[in-house]
């Protein structure tokens, strides 16, 4: 991995880190190690935004997650997010969602969310791992409800990476602005039962109630998904970095279980799950059993 991306991904753990105080150039360039013309430079390359515009979106997305969930005050939400003005966050909302802050707070509808992907990650993806030693992995039995899972669909994916070059990854923000019944999105390789003509395996979506009659983000879809059994594969806590390693020993762990130990076979008319990858609790995909 290349000084450049160390340094910048170094500036995106301390706005995340840091995100409800005011976050200056100079607080960044001392945590990128370089210069404050220099970071803001190679910052922009590497996101696609400045430091201000990636801190200002981060915030107000944050925000509308607190109004989504907490039934916070709005003034509350600025002052907390670090905005100086109530005035000033609203127009800010505004302007980043195309609705105001209360009229959202009221009615959660579906928003574009930013998502901030660390840009060490996708570097880690593409090298080459060979894992050492023996890592545990939990297994449990949990049972799906029938649901509907609202998605977004690629044409040809099979993995994350194809799918963010069809779709883009910015679906995950307006997938996570969805309460869903997992409480967060999710990835799934989907049965060929379950897709159209020309659309991918791999789609990224929220699972919601099967009675669900909200509005449906524009150019995404809704499918039903029945009851069903699965295996829930656990990793161990991991560094952010060895994400690769912690993501292939689950799939090894997955490949060589055998469910008949359990008196279950495996399920392939259901859709194969995974669960964002987060190191504090370790990466999870769930296997359809019956």
């Amino acid at each position: 991995m290349t000084e450049k991306i160390e340094a910048v991904q170094r500036m995106q753990s301390y706005i995340e880190e840091n995100l409800t105080e005011r976050i200056t150039l100079a607080d960044l360039s001392r945590a990128s190690y370089f210069s404050p013309w220099y970071s803001a430079r190679i910052f922009k390359e590497l996101t696609g935004l400045s430091p201000a515009d990636y801190i200002r979106r981060l915030k107000l997305s944050k925000s509308a997650l607190r109004l989504r969930d907490e039934g916070c005050k709005i003034t509350d939400v600025a002052y907390d997010m670090g905005f100086g003005s109530v005035d000033g966050y609203q127009r800010a909302f505004l302007r980043e969602f195309g609705c105001n802050p209360e009229e959202y707070a009221l009615n959660p509808t579906p928003l574009s969310l930013f998502t901030p992907f660390g840009v060490k990650f996708k570097e880690f993806w593409k090298e080459e791992n060979n894992m050492d030693g023996i890592r545990n992995v939990f297994i449990q039995i949990v049972e799906k409800p029938a649901r509907k899972v609202i998605l977004k669909w690629g044409q040809k994916a099979d993995n994350y990476w194809d799918y963010c070059e069809e779709v883009g990854c910015e679906v995950w923000g307006i997938l996570t602005s969805i309460k869903s019944l997992s409480g967060e999105p999710v990835s799934m390789w989907l049965p060929q039962q379950y897709r159209k003509p020309g659309t991918s395996e791999y789609v990224m979506g929220a699972e919601v109630s099967e009675d669900f009659d909200g509005q449906i983000p524009e150019g995404f879809d809704i499918i039903s998904l029945p009851k069903a059994k699965y295996l829930m594969f656990q990793g161990e806590p991991f560094a952010e970095e060895d994400f690769c390693d912690a993501i292939n020993a689950v799939q090894t762990a997955m490949d060589r279980y055998d469910p008949s130990v359990l008196g279950l076979t495996w399920d392939d008319s259901n859709p194969r799950i995974q669960l964002e990858p987060v190191g504090t609790r370790g990466y999870i995909e769930l296997k359809a059993v019956k």
